[in-house]
C-alpha cells in the first residue's frame, strides 16, 4: 500500500479546511456519524458516511477500490479514535469527489487477539457486516482467508451504490393470509434450475425464474412461499442450501440472472412485487444463529476480523474456542446488544426495503441463549425487541424452536406469538401412517392443533395456527422418498453416509428404492402420499410442505443434500408430467381446505369436534390403527366434515355416526384411482356403512342447510 494512497482523519480535516472554512463544517461532516451503521449516501452533501462496530479494535482503516485495481486501494482512510470513534463504533465521512471512481470498499483492522483465537489480522481485507451488496473479485479465494498473509484481491468487498434509483413500490400490498395460508418451501435455484423446468435458460435458477412459475403456484393454490436462505454466502463453500450466511443484508448475488451488482436488488424486488400481485406472501428463511466463518480453523471474512468475542459466543475449551450451538462451528452472541441490533436492522431492511411479509428463523433457540450459552427461559431480550417494533411485530414470524442443545417447542419457546415448526406433528403423523402402534391418541392431538404444546388456557392463550404442521421440509426425505426408503442414501455428500437424520419414521412400502419396485408397491406409495396430504390439509394449524412433493419429486433417498447443487437437489419437472394425478389430488385438497375455514381456525375445535372410530367410539388401544371424526362447521358458517382414517393393513368397515346416507357426499377416497380419489362436487353416499380400504382416508361432506 503506497503512502500516497493513505489518508488519515487529521489530514482530511486539514484538507477540508483548505477548501471550506472549518466553522461551516458540522461535527458529522468533519468526523462522520456513528449511525446508521454501514455505508450511507448523503445526497445533500454528495458524500458517503461509513460506520462499523469494532469494540476491541486498536486501529481501523477504510479501504476503497476502483474496479480497475482490486488489489491496491485507490484510497485508504485511517481512522483516528479522537475524531472518528463514538463508543464502540468507528466512523468517517468522505466526499464523493475524493472517492473518484471507487466502486468497492472494505476494512483492515488490528487489535489484540484472544489467546488461541486467530481473529484480528490487519492483513485480512474485511467485508462490512452491513454491506447491502457483496462483490467477489475474479480471484476470490476462500483459502486465502483461512491462512496467514494478505488476501487483497481475493476477498469479498462491499459495493458502493450511491445512485441506485428508488424502487417504485406503488400499489404493492403486504400479504397476510389466515385460514387460507398454505406455506410452500422453495429453494430459489433448485426450483427452476433443471433444464426441464420450462423456464427460459437465462433465468433458470434465479429470482426472475421464480416469477415465471407464479402461474403454476397459483394453480396449485399456494398463498405463502417460504424461500430457503437468500442471504449472501460464500460461493466457494459447498453450501447449496444456503444455511452458511456471509452477510445478513445482501441478497445472494448468484441467484440473480444478471451479474451486475447494481441490478440484484432490482430483480429481487421485482420478484417480491410479482408475488404480491398474485396474492402470494413471501417469507424468508433467515439464518442469524451463525455465519460461514466457522470455528478457529475457518476463514476470516468479516465478523472475526472486527473482533471474534464481540460477535460470537466463546467457550472455555482452548481446543474449541468457539461455542457451537448451531452445529456449524460458531454461534452468534445474542447476549450482546450490538449483535441483536444488527439482526433487528437486518429484519427492518428486508421488511422496509424489500417488502418481505415474514421470516422463518433457523435454529431459533439460539436467540434464547445468554452470553455464557445458558438458556434464558424467561425473557430473552431480542424477542421483546422484535415484539415492540411497530412493523416487525406484525409480520409472520416462524421459529424452528430448537438448536443443537435445546428443544423449546410450544410453551418452552420465548416468542409467545410466533408460529413454530411442529416437529412432533411431523413425527407423529409419519409414525401413524406407517403403521406404528400406540399412535391414535397422538394423531388426535396433532389433528386438533397440538394443544398439548400450544394450550389455550387462561394463562397461556395460544392459537392452533401457531403450529406450523409439516411432514417434509428441506431437512429430510422428500414425501416420495419417505414412502420409498427405510434408510438414507447420503453417500454422495462425502461424509460416509453419517450425515442426515437417522430417525426418519419412513416406510418403503415393502421394497427399498425405485429400481425394480413391483407395481403393487408403487401403487401403495401413491396412496400413502395421498394419505399424508389428506392428514396435513385436514389438521388445524398452518400447513407447510416442500416444493415438488405435489408431483413425487425424489432425491433418490438422500435426506440431507445440503451440498448437492445438481439434479439431486433440483426439482425434476418431468415428474410433474408423469404424476399429474398426484398434482391434481394436492390441488384438490388445498382448494378443499381453503374453501372450508372450519378446518383451520384461530381457536381450537372444542365442542365442534366429535371423535369416533370404525364404530361409535374412538379406539384408543395400543394396537389401534383407525380413527374417525366429525367436525361441525355451523359455528363458522361452514359445512360439516366427516373423516374416516384407516392406517391398518386390512380393510375396515366404518359406520357413519351422524345423519343419514343422503346427507353426505364423498369428496375423498385415497384408495380410488384418479380422478375418483377426489371429487370437487362430491359423490352421493349410498349407505352409512363404508368399507375403507387398507391404508386409506375417506372424507365426507354434509353441506350446511
Amino acid at each position: 500500500m503506497s503512502k500516497a494512497n493513505v489518508k488519515d482523519s487529521q489530514r482530511a480535516d486539514s484538507e477540508a479546511g483548505d477548501s471550506l472554512p472549518a466553522k461551516l463544517l458540522t461535527w458529522e461532516q468533519s468526523e462522520g456519524a456513528p449511525l446508521p451503521l454501514g455505508v450511507t449516501w448523503i445526497e445533500e452533501e454528495q458524500a458517503y458516511n461509513f460506520a462499523v462496530h469494532a469494540e476491541r479494535a486498536e486501529s481501523v482503516t477504510l479501504l476503497l477500490y476502483a474496479a480497475a485495481d482490486l488489489v491496491n486501494p485507490f484510497l485508504s482512510y485511517r481512522f483516528d479514535f479522537l475524531h472518528n470513534k463514538s463508543g464502540r463504533i468507528w466512523h468517517c465521512r468522505i466526499p464523493a469527489v475524493e472517492i473518484g471512481e471507487c466502486r468497492y470498499y472494505a476494512y483492515s483492522v488490528s487489535g489484540e487477539d484472544i489467546t488461541g483465537v486467530h481473529s484480528f489480522d490487519p492483513q485480512k481485507v474485511l467485508l462490512d457486516p452491513y454491506a447491502k451488496a457483496v462483490f467477489f473479485p475474479p480471484d476470490f479465494d476462500r483459502e486465502s482467508a483461512t491462512r496467514e498473509g494478505w488476501n487483497a484481491g481475493r476477498a469479498a468487498l462491499g459495493v458502493l451504490s450511491a445512485h441506485r434509483p428508488e424502487f417504485d413500490w406503488t400499489g404493492d400490498q403486504s400479504q397476510h393470509h389466515e385460514s387460507d395460508a398454505i406455506i410452500y418451501e422453495v429453494h430459489v435455484k433448485g426450483f427452476t434450475k433443471n433444464q426441464n423446468s420450462g423456464v427460459d435458460p437465462s433465468r433458470a435458477g434465479t429470482y426472475a425464474g421464480l416469477v415465471e412459475k407464479i402461474p403454476y403456484l397459483k394453480e396449485l393454490g399456494i398463498t405463502v412461499v417460504e424461500l430457503m436462505p437468500i442471504f449472501q454466502r460464500d460461493p466457494q463453500e459447498a453450501d447449496y442450501w444456503g444455511y452458511m450466511p456471509l452477510n445478513f443484508f445482501a441478497p445472494h448475488a448468484q441467484y440473480a440472472s444478471t451479474r451486475d451488482d447494481s441490478e440484484q436488488h432490482l430483480e429481487f424486488r421485482n420478484m417480491v412485487r410479482a408475488f404480491h400481485q398474485a396474492d402470494i406472501g413471501v417469507v424468508l428463511d433467515v439464518v442469524y444463529n451463525h455465519t460461514c466463518e466457522g470455528d478457529h480453523r475457518g476463514p476470516i471474512y468479516s465478523y472475526k476480523g472486527f473482533g471474534s468475542a464481540s460477535y460470537y459466543m466463546m467457550s472455555n475449551d482452548p481446543a474449541s474456542p468457539y461455542a457451537n450451538y448451531s452445529g456449524t462451528g460458531n454461534t452468534l452472541n445474542f447476549g450482546h446488544a450490538h449483535v441483536r441490533n444488527m439482526v433487528m436492522d437486518s429484519l427492518r431492511y428486508w421488511k422496509q426495503q424489500m417488502h418481505i411479509d415474514g421470516f422463518r428463523f433457523d435454529l431459533a433457540s439460539v436467540f434464547s441463549r445468554n452470553s455464557d450459552g445458558s438458556l434464558n427461559w424467561g425473557h430473552a431480550p431480542i424477542f421483546a425487541e422484535i415484539a415492540a417494533d411497530p412493523e416487525l411485530g406484525r409480520l409472520r414470524l416462524i421459529a424452528e424452536p430448537w438448536d443443537t442443545g435445546a428443544y423449546q417447542l410450544g410453551r418452552g419457546f420465548p416468542g409467545i406469538t410466533w408460529l413454530q415448526w411442529n416437529g412432533r406433528f411431523r413425527d407423529d403423523v409419519r409414525r401413524f401412517v406407517k403403521g406404528d402402534i400406540e399412535m391414535v391418541p397422538d394423531l388426535m392431538r396433532r389433528l386438533y392443533g397440538s394443544d398439548d404444546f400450544f394450550p389455550d388456557n387462561r394463562a397461556d392463550a395460544y392459537h392452533p395456527y401457531q403450529s406450523v404442521n409439516y411432514l417434509t421440509s428441506h431437512d429430510g426425505f422428500t414425501l416420495y422418498d419417505l414412502v420409498s426408503y427405510n434408510s438414507k442414501r447420503n453417500w454422495a455428500n462425502g461424509q460416509n453416509n453419517q450425515d442426515g437424520m437417522n430417525d426418519n419414521y419412513s416406510w418403503n412400502c415393502g421394497y427399498e428404492g425405485d429400481e425394480g419396485a413391483p407395481s403393487e408397491v408403487l401403487a401403495l406409495r401413491r396412496k400413502q402420499v395421498k394419505n399424508f396430504c389428506c392428514l396435513l390439509m385436514l389438521s388445524n394449524g398452518t400447513p407447510m410442505f416442500r416444493a415438488g412433493d405435489e408431483f413425487l419429486n425424489t432425491q433418490f433417498g438422500n435426506n440431507n443434500p445440503y451440498n448437492q447443487d445438481n439434479t439431486t437437489g433440483w426439482l425434476d419437472w418431468n415428474q410433474l408430467q408423469g404424476n399429474r394425478d398426484i398434482f391434481r389430488f394436492f390441488k384438490g385438497m388445498i382448494a378443499f381446505r381453503k374453501s372450508h375455514p372450519t378446518l383451520s381456525r384461530s381457536r381450537f375445535w372444542r365442542e365442534d369436534i366429535v371423535w369416533y372410530g370404525a364404530g361409535s367410539a374412538a379406539d384408543l388401544s395400543d394396537d389401534s390403527h383407525s380413527l374417525a371424526f366429525c367436525l361441525h362447521g355451523s359455528s363458522q358458517g361452514d359445512d360439516d366434515v366427516y373423516v374416516m382414517i384407516n392406517a391398518y393393513w386390512g380393510e375396515l368397515e366404518f359406520q357413519v355416526q351422524e345423519g343419514a346416507a343422503q346427507d353426505w357426499v364423498r369428496i375423498v377416497d385415497t384408495a380410488l384411482p384418479s380422478p375418483d380419489d377426489f371429487s370437487e362436487r362430491g359423490d352421493a353416499l349410498r349407505a352409512t356403512s363404508y368399507l375403507v380400504a387398507p391404508r386409506s382416508v375417506v372424507v365426507l361432506l354434509r353441506r350446511r342447510g
